[in-house]
């Protein structure tokens, strides 16, 4: 039977580029300041080369599989085409945003961006100062021949050299150590503040570095290698099976784009090619400097130029006495970043402390270089607490930290559990059980994102804090489940009534809950649907959105990335409404709302709806009963449904249309800190 992507469901590789397309909108917006908008260029630039890394290396294998005339694979036509265009598009106004808008209006605050343009004089001594001092002791040129062993690292940058010397020729590459070195250096000159690349820095002395020869070219680049692809947690079947033999055909690293300078000459390319396996990479003209994403380090803090500050709202209440003992009383809800995380450490620390806590159970999926948390409970280990915590090996790019964490809890005596092969654990949940006379109390957390307090400062998440012992012991069950360390056989392993539970009862339970909506709205009775999340993909979940949606539920949907649901098709899904927000924070946070004839059920949770969530990971959502924290989120919900600034509409082709309104304006993440300010 074909696998065919059916035209009811977006492509999620192009719903992806879309996305980041909303990203460069931000850079566009004359509203935002100055220096966010630079930060948006840095955040569309990483995120694209995420994209060559992850998602490039599979279309072009995709692309393999589809034009082979024995395979039952199907994709859609010119997938690869519309992706590429998507991107050069994208470059093209991305150069336009930064050369005719940014940097000249850097200018204007004094601030001078170097940008393909000769130092001035003022600024060159000082600049030469720092080439000899601190640039130089990294630089480590490599002559290239035929037999050359060198391989340039992955998404580095480079110089391609080209170099006279009497009659002969040389091939030079260059390392450009931004690594190593910040890539702008600042020069402050009287009143005006000048910026300047590494890479000038680097070029302006080439004579220094090669003083034997004439230098006829210098040309940047990078090149960009796929990382490492869990095939199984992003497609099922023989798809996957078929996808993993193309690309195990390839050499390790698969080259999938050239980026460099224009010039290069022809004959030098050719031997690059060769060389550095470069013969499937998408070969692309950019400009004179690349990895822009290094704009995140723009050295210029200006207040008048940056957003206005939101100070962290602490719960005053929470200051006195025990957390334990507030939880115990009643559920408490954080909203980062827009609340101080500090609750959240002070739950571990206090627990490693805390004479009277005997065991502690934590999921890890990315947890900070220097995390707070970790070493709380390597703290309550050598307290003498059992503390059992799953690491998750397997979280893309985080595998080495998380690596490194694990070990320093495991030399304390922490019982580290690792998930199973081809089974990554996503769900964000803690217990603690503390002896109080001859009872066990628990307390625990439930998180919509990760234990990770850096991430916290600008991911929008939901941490519940609850001492619900029914859904506590759900936890327990699930940490003994796991410490088993097998797969699912069967959703009845474990009875769990209050958590859903993908592998278990999850996709069942949203199945049955959007039902119950249709079945409303048959009646005639109020119904309802409100979901935000990151990402939308899973088949089944979707195709019961549109019967839903025939049948006159009405569904809004925040979604900030992919989406595969094509919403506003008459007979199909008129009555789904996707919006997307981006502003100052990363929206991360998943929000299920069911209507429920006005009683609404609330859950939250770490689940995305997508195939690896659904299918090939152990994620919790967890219900909210206390009544005052479900209006809560709901309220911060119907903000976000209100927004008419931040929040664009996506139509049937996934483009980006901002909102109209005629009303007053409407700033989601403005409103709900006041919100939470004034609580």
């Amino acid at each position: 039977m074909e696998q065919i992507v059916e035209t009811s469901f977006f492509n999620r590789d192009l719903s992806w580029l879309k996305f980041n397309e909303r990203i460069l909108m931000e850079a566009e917006r004359s509203t935002v300041p100055l220096l966010e908008r630079i930060k948006f260029l840095s955040i569309f630039s990483s995120n694209l080369d995420e994209f060559y890394r992850v998602r490039m290396p599979v279309l072009l294998a995709l692309e393999k599989l589809s034009n082979k005339e024995d395979n039952d694979i199907k994709i859609d036509d010119n997938l690869l085409d519309t992706a590429n265009q998507l991107i050069s598009e994208q470059q093209q106004r991305y150069g336009k945003v930064l050369k005719s808008d940014l940097i000249p209006h850097l200018k204007e605050n004094k601030i001078n961006l170097i940008y393909g343009q000769p130092f001035p004089k003022e600024i060159q001594k000082s600049v030469t100062r720092y080439f000899l001092s601190q640039v130089m002791a990294f630089l480590q040129p490599v002559y290239i021949n035929a037999d050359t062993n060198f391989f340039p690292s992955n998404n580095e940058l480079y110089f391609l050299i080209t170099l006279k010397k009497k009659e002969d020729a040389e091939v030079i590459i260059l390392n450009i150590p931004s690594n190593q070195l910040p890539r702008f250096y600042k020069v402050e000159a009287g009143a005006e503040t000048f910026i300047v690349f590494l890479d000038d820095i680097i070029r302006f002395h080439l004579d220094r570095i090669f003083p034997e020869g004439e230098i006829t070219g210098c040309y940047s680049f990078k090149i960009t290698r796929d990382a490492e692809i869990d095939l199984k947690d992003e497609y099922s079947g023989s798809l996957s099976e078929q996808l993993e033999k193309q690309l195990l055909k390839r050499d390790s690293g698969l080259a999938t784009r050239f980026l460099h300078q224009p010039g290069i000459p022809a004959n030098v390319f050719e031997l690059l090619k060769k060389l550095f396996n470069l013969k499937k990479a998408n070969r692309i003209e950019g400009g004179q400097y690349h990895n822009l994403k290094d704009f995140m380090g723009f050295p210029v803090n200006s207040p008048k130029l940056s957003n206005q500050n939101w100070p962290k709202i602490c719960n005053t209440d929470l200051i006195d006495g025990s957390l334990t003992e507030a939880i115990y009383k009643n559920d408490i809800i954080v909203h980062t970043p827009y609340q101080s995380y500090d609750s959240v450490l002070r739950f571990f620390n206090e627990a490693a402390i805390d004479e009277d806590v005997r065991e502690i159970y934590v999921t890890l999926y990315r947890v900070a270089s220097d995390s707070k948390i970790v070493n709380a409970l390597i703290s309550a280990a050598k307290n003498g607490k059992k503390v059992t915590v799953l690491v998750e090996l397997k979280a893309r790019f985080d595998e080495a930290n998380n690596i490194k964490w694990a070990k320093k809890m495991k030399e304390v005596g922490v019982d580290i559990i690792y998930s199973v092969t081809a089974l990554k654990v996503h769900a964000k949940v803690a217990l603690v059980k503390r002896q109080t006379g001859d009872r066990m109390r628990y307390s625990g957390l439930f998180s919509t994102g990760n234990f990770n307090e850096s991430t916290a400062a600008f991911y929008t998440d939901h941490i519940l804090m609850t001492a619900n012992k029914e859904m506590l012991r759900e936890v327990e069950l699930l940490f003994i489940f796991l410490a088993k360390r097998v797969k699912p056989t069967s959703a009845d392993l474990i009875k769990f009534n209050h958590l859903l539970v993908a592998q278990f009862n999850l996709q069942q339970v949203f199945l049955n809950l959007i039902d119950r909506e249709i079945e409303h709205a048959k009646q005639g009775k109020p119904s309802g649907i409100t979901i935000k999340m990151n990402n939308l993909e899973e088949k089944v979940l979707i195709d019961k959105l549109y019967e839903a949606s025939s049948a006159g539920v009405k569904i809004e949907m925040i979604v900030r990335s992919i989406c595969r649901l094509i919403p506003g098709v008459p007979g199909m899904s008129e009555n789904i409404k996707v919006t997307r927000i981006v502003d100052r924070y990363l929206e991360h946070g998943r929000v299920f709302i069911f209507h429920n004839s006005g009683k609404n059920d609330v859950y939250l949770g770490s689940a995305d709806w997508m195939n690896r969530n659904i299918y090939r990971r152990i994620e919790v959502c967890f219900p909210i009963y206390d009544e005052q924290i479900k209006q809560e989120m709901i309220d911060i919900i119907e903000i976000q449904k209100q927004d008419n600034v931040q929040a664009v509409c996506i139509d049937e082709n996934m483009n980006n249309i901002p909102v109209k309104s005629s009303g007053a304006p409407v700033e989601s993440q403005h409103d709900i800190y006041q919100l939470l300010k004034n609580k």
